[in-house]
């Protein structure tokens, strides 16, 4: 089966509103964090300032998704995520009166934390809802059809990441800050509460009948995937804070956000074109590929001076962070079990949302450390993130490597 009758075949199952709920209910939060950085730091003149705010709505958000994915596991996603979209974009119309109001940095930080907490990781809980859509399946098909799924979620996810901070910029630019995350407000309730009602929320319900799973969910297989997503949350922290430090120092600080999408450009072309990969190529191998790429293709940003050069080097970038995400989040969902899949999935991009927060974070002290120059004080984060992200894909590697190194030996060895 093609990549695109794979698509089609995705395409008919769920219909096309659900897919323009999941993406524009996803939007948001990729805006809440760039908009953030942007209100904040124009607002007090620091980008430490601007990062801790970002870092912290990040941070708060990672923390609570794994808690909201679990009670999506055991109740269903439709309420869930109701009320997460509903008490998120109020949490952000708070953050922007905050901030206009000329509060004091504890004070800001403190109300971006609560914004934060409750904004729902969407495309995590939309992958949740491939399988069971597509239960109806032969056992090969569905496989099939599975993984085109989540290489679409993952290209989305892209997409998404281009369409928030672009969004974010240009409204910043054309209307405030304080406007842009106000629309991120809107859109959150609108198409948060859209894929929250959807039909397919319905096959997130648990079935009675089935016994729930007992046992561990952070395996140690978990963790080091959460581990690499970690990291790809540095990159994008570190990225953002980066090309926000460089555009400031050009004179153009509203297009940082424009800077940034694309990042997401690349991603989604590759993450889209992951699904024509044959299967005999596995998750660990195609994450090792694409973490080599990561390392390879960010080292430029530690020579970039100019905005142009920056666009080059951000947009090739982008052709390895959706290989990377896919295959982890793939590996994760054939590792637990359905009842627990919603828990995984939003771990995992909790992670990842730390990660952001401890790449801003450190970003920006990094930049207001450093003065004239900062940009590539703030990249460096985003390199050594990438080769940290490349020896956590060898671990995966050898330790693939290892177990079929054993089941051949079990395999090989004589009866005794």
């Amino acid at each position: 089966m093609s990549a695109l009758h794979s698509y089609r075949a995705l395409l008919r199952t769920v219909g096309p509103a659900y897919l323009v709920v999941a993406f524009l209910g996803r939007v948001p939060l990729a805006m809440s964090q760039m908009g953030t950085l942007l209100l904040v730091s124009g607002a007090t003149d620091s980008y430490g300032l601007g990062g801790a705010a970002a870092g912290a709505l990040a941070v708060t958000n990672a923390v609570a998704a794994p808690f909201f994915g679990s009670l999506a596991d055991r109740f269903g996603q439709r309420f869930v995520v109701l009320g997460q979209s509903l008490v998120g974009a109020a949490g952000l119309v708070g953050l922007v009166g905050v901030v206009d109001s000329g509060a004091r940095g504890p004070v800001i930080v403190a109300t971006a934390a609560l914004a934060g907490l409750a904004i729902p990781q969407v495309g995590p809980l939309a992958r949740v809802r491939w399988r069971p859509a597509l239960a109806g399946e032969s056992p090969d098909r569905q496989r099939r059809l599975v993984d085109a799924a989540f290489s679409y979620e993952g290209a989305t996810d892209e997409i998404s990441f281009v369409a928030g901070p672009a969004l974010i910029g240009l409204l910043a630019v054309l209307v405030s800050p304080s406007g842009a995350l106000l629309t991120a407000a809107g859109l959150l309730a609108a198409f948060g509460s859209g894929f929250a009602l959807h039909r397919t929320a319905a096959l997130t319900n648990p079935d009675p009948s089935v016994v729930r799973s007992t046992g561990r969910v952070l395996t140690g297989i978990v963790l080091v995937l959460a581990s690499a997503q970690f990291l790809i949350g540095m990159l994008f922290g570190g990225t953002q804070t980066g090309s926000t430090v460089l555009a400031t120092a050009e004179g153009q600080p509203g297009i940082a956000g424009l800077i940034h999408a694309t990042l997401g450009v690349g991603s989604a072309i590759a993450g889209f074109a992951i699904a024509a990969l044959p299967e005999r190529i596995g998750y660990p191998t195609r994450l090792t590929v694409a973490a080599t790429g990561l390392v390879v293709l960010s080292a430029p940003l530690l020579l970039v001076d100019s905005i142009g050069a920056l666009l080059v080097v951000i947009g090739l970038l982008g052709f390895a962070v959706a290989p990377y995400m896919i295959s982890t989040f793939a590996m994760a969902g054939s590792l637990v079990s359905p009842d627990r899949i919603g828990l995984v999935m939003t771990l995992l991009a909790g992670a990842t949302g730390i990660g952001y927060a401890v790449g801003s974070a450190t970003a920006g002290r990094l930049a207001d450390h450093v003065g004239a120059g900062g940009h590539t004080a703030a990249f460096a984060v985003t390199v050594t993130a990438t080769v940290l992200a490349l020896l956590v894909a060898l671990g995966l590697r050898w330790r693939q490597a290892q177990g079929q190194a054993t089941s051949r030996e079990r395999f090989e060895s004589p009866i005794q």
